[in-house]
Parts: structure tokens; sequence; C-alpha cells
């Protein structure tokens, strides 16, 4: 599922890759570029070609086996190390016949359009953290005036032959740098490479945003520190040779069990999130869906207000429970219809506190307990169950507060049809200041220009009579409870 616009960033960035390598062959071995053809390679590592060849095996190992992160279509592969050891032993176009290995890849589900992204993709990334390795490298001899001692006992720059190849442990601090810099630019064009197919792919169903978000932060983490293991496998070739890269192998599929295990848990913590929302809208079936489109909505808050990615992580399995505590509600009085009693409104209002009591032994919420706990209070200190006002509301209350009536307005129920978009947020406007977050449903209103908002879908059968009194709303700002007079 390919957007039309994804597709053709697709084959811009194969046509760009091929053109920049194509140069990169043709270009002098010491020309301006600074890249060495590894199959003429002549320089301090004894058999270039057998070098690339095994990098490229490690490397094909590692990318045939990715692991599964918390989005179970976001994976992580190990395979940089053997790229950024291609970039220090055998150049800049050595990476990128490293990277563009990808294209063998024995993950059977891919099709073609991936496989000649991955393979453009990992091989332009290599060759651009190759010639920011000899930049930085040249910069740095230069700066320090550092000269270099070559096979030949002649006295070369650094940015030339002695650059490339079995590190100098005399200069050993600026190849490090020149390293660092090198698996930088190498993380950084790889996953802005794939963040540019997610943009233009939007709505299909190929990527989601939530789970590529979430594991951000993680991804390039783990990218950045598996990347230095390249260096380790350089360092280590002038004693072992390609076995090296064996020993290099071991440690990688040992973080990759690691990750492994971290997405399992991840998971594991989402299927009991949506286990409690779906025992929920089996109780009160006026909530199906709603404890996912108000966690989506507190997310899309979450990110105009430049929340960190751990506390939008919170969020969203606030906005999943934030109405848990139904389950301590009675039945009767969730579907009840008419006016309810002041004992059935207490037991309503309870239901945060209830929510409350039902997860706060789950270590990971955290702070999402205090969106859980406090959704329903007001600006004004109107609000329930303890009456707080504007700034003692949490952050994560007044968040969900808007995502919660938003969803209730546009929602389709017995004694209305769903309001549109555009009439919601006139009554988040209105509110706001009285019940609701000027800012967060500012925030909203701008998350909603960027972000289309999940519609649900409208319920068969006949459409509601207004004249008929069903089962009242607490999340409806525009229909509040009705409660019977003493």
């Amino acid at each position: 599922m390919v957007s039309r616009a994804a597709r053709l960033y697709i084959g811009l960035v194969v046509v760009l890759t091929a053109l920049l390598v194509a140069a990169a062959s043709m270009a002098p071995a010491r020309g301006t570029w600074g890249l060495m053809p590894p199959a003429t390679m002549t320089g301090p590592v004894s058999m270039p070609l057998f070098a690339l060849i095994t990098l490229q095996c490690l490397f094909l190992v590692c990318d045939s086996v990715d692991t599964p992160l918390t989005a179970r279509q976001t994976k992580w592969s190990p395979s940089s190390a053997a790229t950024l050891a291609a970039v220090v032993l055998l150049g800049p176009l050595a990476a990128a016949f490293v990277g563009a290995s990808s294209l063998l890849s024995l993950r059977r589900q891919l099709r073609v359009p991936e496989r000649m992204f991955n393979g453009a993709m990992h091989a332009l990334s290599g060759l651009a953290a190759g010639v920011a390795y000899l930049v930085v490298g040249d910069w740095l001899a230069r700066r320090f005036d550092v000269p270099v001692v070559a096979q030949s006992g002649k006295h070369v720059p650094l940015n030339d032959v002695a650059l490339v190849g079995l590190p100098d442990t005399g200069h050993f601090r600026i190849i490090i740098i020149a390293f660092a810099a090198a698996a930088a630019v190498h993380v950084l064009a790889n996953h802005g490479l794939i963040w540019g197919v997610y943009r233009l792919n939007r709505g299909t169903g190929m990527l989601r945003r939530e789970g590529l978000e979430s594991s951000l932060s993680l991804l390039l983490a783990s990218d950045f520190g598996y990347a230095c293991l390249g260096l380790v496998i350089v360092s280590l070739w002038d004693i072992m040779s390609w076995f090296s890269a064996v020993l290099v192998l071991v440690t990688l599929f040992v973080a990759r069990w690691a990750m492994g295990q971290f997405a399992e848990q991840q998971r594991a913590y989402a299927e009991t999130m949506s286990a409690l929302c779906q025992a929920v809208e089996t109780k009160d079936f006026y909530t199906r869906g709603h404890g996912d489109r108000v966690s989506r909505g507190a997310v899309m808050i979450a990110r105009q207000t430049r929340m960190s990615a751990d506390r939008t992580d919170a969020i969203r399995y606030a906005g999943m429970l934030h109405d848990v505590g139904k389950l301590g509600v009675p039945t009767q009085v969730l579907q009840k219809t008419g006016a309810l009693t002041e004992e059935e409104f207490a037991a309503i209002q309870l239901h945060p506190m209830r929510g409350l009591e039902i997860v706060r032994e789950i270590g990971f919420l955290y702070e999402a307990l205090n969106g859980i706990m406090h959704h329903h209070e007001r600006i004004d200190g109107r609000g329930y169950p303890m009456g707080l006002a504007g700034h003692e509301i949490p952050e994560f209350a007044r968040i969900i507060a808007v995502a919660d009536a938003f969803d209730s307005m546009t929602t389709t129920r017995s004694y209305r049809e769903a309001k549109s978009i555009d009439v919601a947020l006139d009554e988040l406007r209105r509110g706001a200041g009285t019940q609701f977050d000027p800012r967060m449903v500012e925030a909203f209103i701008a998350a909603l220009d960027e972000d289309e908002w999940p519609l649900p879908p409208e319920p068969a059968g006949k459409p509601p009579d207004p004249t008929t009194v069903t089962v009242q709303d607490h999340d409806d700002p525009t229909a509040p409870l009705r409660i019977v007079e003493p």
C-alpha cells in the first residue's frame, strides 16, 4: 500500500543513488571525493575485494533477521556496523556497495519497490557517511597539521590513502572523531529517508506514525551505538581478519535478542491496554472505539505542544484507559434511560477514581494515572471528582478532556446524530476557559489541520430520534447529565 507520491519519492531516491555511485566509481582514486574503488584499491588492507564480500555477508545476515519493534510495522536491524566498517576499511564507495546488498535481503515479504528503496537508502547512507568521514578527517588533519606515515614510508596527509584502511594508533583521536561524524550522518540519513516515505504515505496504512515516533529515540540511540561496532571490526581486522566480523556478529545477535525482548514487553503492554478498553466497551456500548480515538487525539495535542516522546507514549495509554473506571460503575447506571438519581450520578462521578484504583498498580503508566483520575475536572473548578481548577488540573487531564469531548460530539448517539467537526470545534472554543484549557483547545485545532481525524463509522439502522429519552452521555459537553430533583 504505497501512495503515488511515495512511489515517485522512492524512484527519485533510487535514481539519485545510482547517479552518485556512478559518479564516485568514475572519480580518481585520490580525487576531490577521496573515494577508493574497492576492486582496484591498493591501500593497507590486504585483499580488499575479499574484505568487501565479508562485510556484505555480515550486512546481509543482519538485514535478513531484523527485529520487530513496538509497532509491528517498524523494525530494527544492526546492519549499520558492517556499513561503517566498510567506510574506514575500504572507503565511501565500498560502504555504498555494502549497503546496496540490502537488495538481496532474504526477507521474503519484501516486494520489489521495498527492496529497491532499502538498497538505495542503505547505499546512499553509506556513501554519505563515507564522505563525512573523509571530510571531517581531512579537516582535523589540517586543523592540527598531522602527518601520517604510509606503508611506503612517506609522509602523506591524513585525508589521503592513510585515512582509509587499518587505523593508525597514533592518530586514534582524529579517526574516532571522524568515525563518530560518519556514524551520525549514517543514522540521520537512514532515518531521514525513511521519514520521507512516511510523510508521503500517510493514510495508506503502510506506516503508523504513533509506532514510528514512539520507537524513534530508541532507534536512533541503538543505531548510533551499534554503528560504533564497525570501528571494533576495523580495529580487530589486522589481528583476526574476516573473523573479526564473525565475532562482532555474535554481539549484534545478542543485541537483536535484547531488542526483541523489549519489543515483546511493549506489545504486551499495548495488548493489556487493549484488553481493558474492550472490557469497558463490552459494558458500555456507547464507547465502542472511543478509547482509541481519544488516545489518538491526546497524542495529536501532545505532539503539537512539543511533549517529549516518553510523555507522549504515557498520554497514549492514558487516553486509551481514561474511562476504565466504568468497570466499577453498575451497568444499570451506565445504560439507564432518563434522568439519574443523586446516588446514580455520584456513581458516575466516581468512575475516574475507580479507574485509578484499577490501574494504579500498573507501574509503567506513571503520569498517565493523573490523566485517568482528573479528565473530568473543569478549568472553572466545577468538574469532578475533586473540583480542581486551572493549572491545579494535571496537564494530561487537560489534554484528555479536550480529546474526550470532541470524540463524543462527533460520534452518533441514540438521541442525536454526530455533530460535524466544525460544530464540535466551535463547542470546544465556546468551552475554552471554563471547561477546557484554551491552550489545549488551540493545540488540538492546529493538530487537526495537519492530521485527519478518524471519524467512527455510522451505525446501521434508523437515524436517532431526538424526542426519545435514552442513555445519557457523560462525555458530551452539549448534553449534560440530567439529575432527578429531590
